[in-house]
């Protein structure tokens, strides 16, 4: 296992590699100047050329690159252009604040959806399950945006049950931050059940087919005995490995509904570092990113033998 692990770690260092070329790459080919957002249309070319000295943008991209890499090896992501924090602190900062809201979403998303989807596929074509398929489509269809609007309008304004406006963190006063969390987590929630579902009926179909399953029934085991003992591991395999491409899409991908109910996550960092043209966050967020896919992905290996038993570490 531990070989195994290394391995891994080491081949994702290329990856990494790659990604920090890229980033670096992409956010400079955006269009606008980072010092005339900073100072304005009215600073003279003097103050301006000072700006960009101090920031570094009056160097060769090239030069530029190798400083900023040699800074990163060092854990220095450079400070914002627009705030002058230390961008580290303030990415981790915010991808907690995300991790408050993905986290919870998960787990409850596979609490819900394995089970309906192995439901699902134990009674094909019958009513049951065209209606957990007809749903987690429709669930799978509607997008985050609009769900959590539809949630904020019952919820919120209707209702009165939920806050509208504002974020309390968990660390901070726990009662009070879940309350704010419910309605994100649930619209992440209802979003996610529709792809698991799917996932979760595909691999038990495909499960239920084999021979071993039909020696079990030979043996005159009950379906609920068959579905639980012998089933539910093997269909849980792929089903896992989706888990965690959705965990690691979230994780930096969540600035739609962190926008909706205005919570300072991760997502939000990088959708006002892109607007503010604030290369230092930029970089350091979709860096983040990558290595949390990787990491996870990296967990998900490492965790498939224990869901799925056949498949070893070896």
């Amino acid at each position: 296992m531990l070989r195994f692990a290394s391995t891994r770690i080491l081949a994702a260092i290329p990856t990494l590699l790659i990604v920090a070329v890229a980033v670096f790459t992409l956010v400079r080919l955006i269009p606008g100047d980072p010092v005339s957002l900073m100072l304005g249309d009215l600073a003279d070319d003097a103050t301006r050329a000072q700006l960009r000295e101090r920031l570094g943008l009056d160097q060769p991209i090239y030069l530029q690159f190798v400083i900023w890499l040699s800074n990163l090896f060092r854990g220095d992501l450079g400070q914002s252009i627009t705030t002058g924090q230390p961008v580290l602190p303030l990415v981790l900062s915010r991808f907690f604040t995300s991790a408050q809201m993905v986290l919870p979403a998960i787990v409850i998303a596979i609490i819900v959806a394995v089970p309906l989807g192995m439901i699902a596929a134990w009674r094909q074509n019958s009513k049951i399950d065209l209606f957990v398929v007809g749903l987690s489509t429709l669930l799978l269809s509607i997008p985050t945006f609009w769900l959590g609007l539809m949630l904020l309008l019952l919820f919120g304004m209707t209702l009165g049950w939920l806050p509208v406006l504002g974020y309390v963190s968990i660390a901070n006063q726990v009662v009070d931050g879940v309350i704010y969390l419910i309605m994100p987590v649930a619209t992440l929630v209802l979003h996610e059940v529709g792809s698991l579902v799917r996932m979760a009926r595909a691999s038990t179909l495909d499960v239920l087919r084999l021979d071993y399953i039909t020696h079990a029934r030979a043996k005159g085991l009950s379906e609920g005995e068959i579905l639980v003992h012998h089933a539910a591991r093997n269909a849980f395999g792929p089903t896992w490995t989706l888990v965690g491409l959705i965990l690691g899409n979230l994780l930096g991908g969540v600035a739609v509904v962190e926008t909706v109910f205005t919570i300072p996550g991760l997502g939000r960092l990088i959708v006002e570092s892109i607007y503010g043209r604030d290369y230092a966050v930029v970089q350091g967020c979709l860096l983040f990113v990558a290595l949390t896919y990787v990491l996870v992905n990296l967990l998900v290996d490492l965790l498939y033998p224990i869901f799925d038993p056949r498949v070893t570490a070896e």
